[in-house]
């Protein structure tokens, strides 16, 4: 932890995004080229990854020592062993020797900051022969605790050369059994990148040529790989700490989450700063702001696998390579929407159901309905010569009921009592009989 992480952006957006987060950049690798870092979403361990630091020379902040005097006139390389510490003595006048820190929550104005492409399994720049690539993956992390105590291999690094790894999110494996891990990719919630704290070195092996992919050859599958000057190779680690309680369950360990242009990152930035102190210590705390955890596919394990979809939830309906949203499509289960929805989805099935009824019955003309294209007249339609249907007070045509009722009422006359039948009598002229002869007949 951390192993793998997601870094798919070019230089020139991420010196954008820290630009807008009032951090100055004034230096950064192109987007395309030999120098070019690598743009993966399933970034590994030997990728060129992109690093943020103050512009200090190689042997980092403060005055170089004699040992490193020694090795820059001779051009040779450095013992296979720890670098000692520099005296306490030593330790002061560099740090006397160096500009005023920064104010809190602001960068020393009279310092560079730059983006830089560097190697992700730090090598440290005593080192006599190239590593393989099983000795890189040991440095691919830092435990904060073990920068707490004095000495050690990171005992130089810690004290001059601090730096930021830049990324978007990263990944780590849930254990749900022997053989079964799940992995989950963690993502600020706003958004912003994650800036890592981390530690940067230089080595310089013999012979000075290009060591190009480094330790164990190129696992940067040849996106990025040199940067800075022939024969120098560039590499750093990532520093971590206790997981939060938001990600306790995956893992005990997270990165070191700094916050852009908060006090905590100029401090630890500072190249003011030559020498180790409680203050930096103190930096190296679990994340307190919000982050995002969910599942992922598990094509991102192996290394190689790039897809944008590494990043998107797996159950998310954008994952289009979860096979369970494929047969989630054709379910629509009621009681699995929210009740909006629900609504809304039987609304459009009894709108849908009775325009099919109206179809229907348009079709065999069942329920006395006319089929759609074919003028038919109407029951009770008024006789030739009658007056037609009045219209409702609004404008709009009578119902079908009314027009039935005016046609009723337009027909009894002031010698008839009641409406001449719907059909005609056999053998009658006339379709009503005189009130006259209806009192005779009823004598």
């Amino acid at each position: 932890m951390c192993g793998r992480y997601a870094l798919a952006l070019r230089p020139s957006q991420i010196r954008q995004m820290l630009l807008d987060d009032d951090m100055p950049v004034d230096d950064a690798p192109a987007d395309e080229g030999d120098g070019a870092p690598r743009q993966s979403y399933n970034f590994a361990p030997g990728y060129h990854g992109i690093v943020y630091r103050a512009d200090v020379p190689d042997y980092g902040a403060g005055r170089p020592s004699s040992h490193h005097h020694q090795h820059a006139a001779h051009g040779a390389a450095e013992p296979d062993i720890a670098e000692p510490e520099l005296e306490p003595e030593q330790q002061r006048e560099d740090a006397q020797a160096q500009p005023p820190s920064s104010t809190p929550a602001q960068p020393a104005q009279h310092h560079r900051y730059k983006l830089q492409s560097m190697k992700w399994g730090l090598v440290p720049s005593w080192t006599r022969r190239r590593p393989d690539y099983g000795a890189m993956l040991k440095t691919i992390n830092c435990r904060a605790d073990s920068l707490a105590s004095p000495g050690g291999m990171w005992a130089s690094m810690k004290a001059r050369k601090r730096c930021v790894v830049v990324a978007q999110g990263f990944y780590e494996w849930l254990k749900k059994g022997p053989k079964e891990k799940v992995p989950h990719y963690i993502r600020r919630r706003d958004g912003r990148l994650m800036c890592f704290a981390g530690l940067w070195d230089c080595v310089r092996f013999e012979g000075g040529d290009d060591p190009g992919g480094g330790a164990g050859g190129d696992h940067d599958g040849g996106k990025g790989g040199r940067d800075g000057d022939a024969g120098r190779l560039y590499t750093y680690t990532i520093i971590t700490t206790d997981s939060n309680a938001q990600l306790r369950f995956l893992h005990d360990r997270m990165p070191v989450i700094l916050e852009p242009r908060s006090e905590a990152m100029w401090t630890w930035l500072d190249p003011g700063r030559a020498e180790w102190s409680k203050e930096l210590q103190a930096v190296l705390r679990p994340f307190e702001g919000e982050l995002e955890v969910y599942p992922v596919a598990k094509e991102v394990g192996k290394v190689g696998n790039d897809s944008p979809s590494f990043v998107i939830p797996l159950a998310s309906k954008e994952n289009k390579g979860n096979i369970a949203n494929f047969f989630a499509k054709g379910k629509a289960e009621k009681g699995t929407l929210t009740p909006e929805v629900e609504i809304e989805e039987e609304g459009k099935g009894t709108m849908k159901k009775a325009a099919e009824e109206v179809a229907e019955r348009a079709d065999d003309g069942g329920m006395g309905s006319p089929k759609r294209g074919v003028k038919r007249e109407a029951e009770g339609s008024p006789a030739k010569g009658e007056p037609p249907t009045k219209k409702a007070a609004s404008g709009k045509a009578a119902s079908p009921v009314k027009a039935k009722q005016q046609q009723a009422r337009a027909k009894i006359s002031a010698t008839s009592n009641a409406a001449r039948s719907p059909v005609k009598s056999k053998g009658k002229a006339g379709g009503s009989q005189k009130i006259t002869k209806f009192f005779g007949n009823s004598a």
